[in-house]
């Protein structure tokens, strides 16, 4: 094991741009069907490992998370260490800049920068995507070193697709917070309404054993691009639908909630268009719209030493 060092990583966000919710599990879980995009809005985590201190220690640079017992940073670093024997002293130093709650990822993405920084300086990595799962659903998309993936399962059964070209994109932020158990109670309410059931996973709604074929490029997501919770969403947050329609309104190829929400987010063709349509929704709605990019590849870890 290598000691005494520390790395830095920059932790990307993500967007699906495919979300289909199919049947539930026994374990309480919903299988899904869903194409992860990693996107450059990114926090950054740096690691230390130090052979004469013990134990986890976080500084947080940003928004107020909560309880450090409940940092998905802090839980990462406690079950590698745990998993793996590390007994030296591990600190983290997060700078958040992805907003929490929207469905964009960043927990997930911060947790899995940790594993993944840790597994770069003590050498350990067997087994490290079993360990992401048990952190998070969206937790071993950012670990596996992909920036397009199909996620299956609960989302942790990947498929890693070639890359497409960059786009830029347009975030909207509305000030709602979606819970996510929420938004699967709605979506089951919804569905005994109307006397559909949830989903059959291998039914005609699952992505098909093809789908990578489907996703080759821009065009086959543009005809594809779905979110299950969508219609919902908008429906209970005004918001979510004031900020779909004026991304739509502004010329998007395709304006679509991201996981959840309450993040929604709008692809274009050009980076101009983009910077202006953030300027421009965001004085004319009163909540932030960032300009940010699709990702060809995640970033990696740097010694920092």
């Amino acid at each position: 094991m290598t000691r005494g060092r520390s790395a830095s990583l920059e932790a990307p966000g993500k967007v699906n741009l495919v979300l289909r919710v199919l049947g539930r599990r026994s374990d309480g879980y919903h299988e899904i069907a869903t194409l992860f995009q990693a996107i450059d809005l990114c926090d950054n985590v740096r690691v230390s490992v130090d052979p004469d201190a013990s134990g986890v220690d976080l500084a947080l640079e940003g928004p107020d998370l909560g309880p450090l017992e409940e940092n998905l940073a802090y839980r990462a670093a406690e079950r590698f260490c745990d998993r793996y024997g590390v007994e030296a002293g591990v600190r983290i130093e997060l700078l958040k800049r992805i907003p929490a709650g929207g469905g964009l990822g960043g927990g997930s993405s911060d947790a899995a920068a940790v594993l993944r920084l840790l597994s770069a300086l003590t050498g350990h990595g067997e087994g490290l995507q079993a360990l992401a799962a048990d952190l998070g659903s969206d937790v071993p998309f950012f670990v596996a070193g992909s920036a397009t993936s199909l996620g299956a399962g609960r989302g942790e059964l990947l498929t890693a697709l070639p890359a497409l070209p960059e786009k830029d994109v347009v975030l909207a932020l509305p000030p709602v917070h979606v819970s996510t158990a929420w938004a699967y109670g709605r979506l089951a309410e919804v569905r005994a309404a109307v006397g559909s059931r949830d989903r059959d996973p291998g039914g005609d709604e699952a992505l098909p054993a093809g789908a990578a074929a489907m996703f080759a490029d821009w065009d086959g997501v543009l005809r594809e691009a779905v979110n299950d919770f969508q219609p919902l969403v908008s429906e209970a947050f005004p918001e979510v639908a004031r900020s779909l329609e004026g991304l739509r309104e502004s010329g998007a190829a395709l304006a679509m909630l991201s996981g959840s929400g309450g993040a929604c987010f709008g692809v274009f063709d050009e980076a101009a268009r983009a910077e202006a349509v953030a300027a421009e929704l965001t004085g004319e709605l009163g909540w932030p719209f960032l300009a940010t990019r699709t990702l060809r590849a995640p970033p990696e870890p740097r010694s920092t030493d």
